[in-house]
């Protein structure tokens, strides 16, 4: 397909919906951002409650591309009224997104739909392609916040796919930590604890991270949106995820401190009680890599994680 003239970016209120909504705007797309608040952008902005059909759905016909982000954020504690939102949240905006697309007199050509690398198993051992990986859920002594992840992951993807929109392409983005120097990031926390001299590894320090720099996030979407091949799932994320061990010192290198302070599973769990979050983000081994772009022959920009962190803290710093 062409590059798309307008996109839709439902959920992308949030530090991704932005960087996406920043990214198309520069290049000269119309953007639309649904958000269940109005706020003030450099883009349009429509509200939506992200459950129910209502003017909103206007914007979806005669879009090139529909990118949903919607959900709750998971950066929380996992009692019931949390769970039930985080699912329900992710769920009813995809059905609903479907819903407009297939009312739509000019569907959009491309449809992606957020998901979450996460969806893969505890895996030390070997990486998790879309071919080969093993989805998870189903680890022996998995703490059940872990299963409650992957059946969220799964009740998403399985909202999306069973969408009936027949002209229109789905890709689910099966997305690892997306690095970008904005503040209030992903990047930016783990730079704080740096600058804290509390970098140091997390629990064993041995489960992998799997991550992916911005630039290159954007970059694959892009692919995706211009290669009509891909649909189903896609992994998005760096070739080359590493131990947490080895990530951390590499973020320690490049700002330029020896030591961080480690952080036994014990005293994450303690922390994640106090912060009211999950200690699930930092312990569970996400060692996937992104066959299928691989394969297609996409180039990344950083696809090791000590450039990345140079060029991320640089970027952090003029931003300060």
């Amino acid at each position: 397909m062409t590059f798309p003239r307008r996109i839709v970016i439902p959920g992308g209120s949030g530090q991704i919906g932005t960087v996406l909504a920043r990214h198309y705007q520069s290049l000269g797309a119309e953007v639309v951002v649904l958000a269940r608040k109005l706020i003030q952008a450099p883009w349009r902005v429509v509200q939506w409650d992200g459950r129910t059909i209502g003017p909103w759905a206007e914007e979806i016909d005669g879009a090139d591309v529909v990118i949903n982000l919607a959900g709750r954020s998971v950066n929380c504690r996992y009692n019931a009224a949390n769970r039930r939102e985080i699912k329900e949240s992710r769920v009813n905006a995809t059905k609903v997104v479907g819903q407009a697309i297939a009312q739509s007199s000019r569907p959009p050509k491309l449809w992606m739909n957020a998901s979450t690398a996460t969806i893969y198993r505890h895996a030390l051992d070997r990486p998790m392609d879309e071919a080969t990986g093993e989805l998870g859920g189903n680890e022996p002594h998995a703490p059940d916040t872990w299963r409650f992840s992957i059946d969220v992951v799964k009740s998403w993807e399985d909202a999306f796919f069973s969408s009936s929109t027949p002209v229109t392409r789905k890709v689910a983005l099966r997305s690892a930590m997306v690095m970008s120097p904005d503040r209030g990031g992903v990047f930016d926390a783990l730079l704080g604890l740096v600058r804290r001299g509390l970098g140091g590894a997390s629990g064993s320090g041995q489960q992998f991270v799997s991550w992916i720099h911005e630039t290159d996030f954007l970059r694959a979407l892009n692919y995706v949106i211009e290669h009509q091949e891909f649909n189903g799932t896609v992994n998005i994320a760096s070739p080359n995820p590493l131990p947490n061990r080895e990530f951390m010192a590499a973020l320690r290198e490049t700002w330029g401190i020896k030591i961080g302070l480690p952080a036994s599973k014990w005293m994450l769990e303690i922390g994640a009680i106090l912060l009211r979050t999950e200690t699930e983000l930092i312990l569970k081994s996400r060692r996937v890599v992104p066959g299928r772009l691989l394969a297609a022959g996409f180039q990344f920009e950083f696809p090791d994680w000590p450039a990345a962190t140079r060029d991320l803290v640089s970027r952090w710093k003029l931003a300060s």
